[in-house]
C-alpha cells in the first residue's frame, strides 16, 4: 500500500489569522485543474515527515519558518484501489514574503483565508484539516505543542 503525507502551508499575515498556499495541479497530473495543498507519496527508507518537507521543497521551493505535525489525519475510503487511506497531516509556516517556484505538477498558486476554503478545496476532510490548523494558530486557548514540532534541519 503507498504511503502518503498532505502538507498545509501557510503565512500569518497580521491579526487576521493564517493564509493557506494554494496549489493548481496542471491538467496533465492527477487532480487536474484541482486547487491543493501539497501532497505526496513517502519514498523507501524515508519517514512521514521528511517526505513532508521533501515535497515542499519540490512543489515549491521553499524552505519553512516552522515545521509541526497536525494532531489528526485525513482519512478516506478509494473504491478504485478498496484502499481505506490514513494520510498524515503536516503544517508548515512560510515566510511572509514566500513566493513558490511552481514544479511541473502544478500550474497556478494563491494565498486563501481559511473563511474561502470550501470555495476551492472540495475534500471535506481536507476542509476539516485546513480548520484545525486555523484553530490551532489563533485560538487564545490553544498553542503549538512541543510534541508537534519537527526540527526541519
Amino acid at each position: 500500500m503507498k504511503k502518503l503525507i498532505d502538507l498545509y502551508s501557510y503565512r500569518l499575515i497580521g491579526d487576521s489569522g493564517p493564509e493557506f498556499l494554494l496549489l493548481k495541479r496542471s491538467k496533465k497530473k492527477i487532480y487536474a485543474s484541482q486547487w491543493r495543498m501539497i501532497g505526496g507519496k513517502v519514498k523507501q527508507d524515508e519517514t512521514y515527515w521528511q517526505a513532508a518537507l521533501r515535497e515542499l521543497n519540490e512543489e515549491t521551493g521553499l524552505e519553512p519558518v516552522t515545521f509541526w505535525t497536525v494532531p489528526s489525519i485525513n482519512q478516506f475510503y478509494e473504491a478504485e484501489s478498496d484502499t481505506i487511506h490514513h494520510i498524515p497531516a503536516f503544517a508548515a509556516e512560510l515566510a511572509n514574503d514566500a513566493v513558490p517556484t511552481l514544479d511541473d505538477e502544478h500550474s497556478d498558486w494563491m494565498w486563501v483565508s481559511v473563511t474561502d476554503i470550501s470555495t476551492y478545496i472540495h475534500w471535506p476532510e481536507q476542509q476539516r484539516l485546513f480548520r484545525l490548523i486555523h484553530h490551532i494558530l489563533t485560538d487564545q486557548n490553544q498553542q503549538l505543542l512541543p510534541q508537534w514540532l519537527i526540527p526541519s534541519v
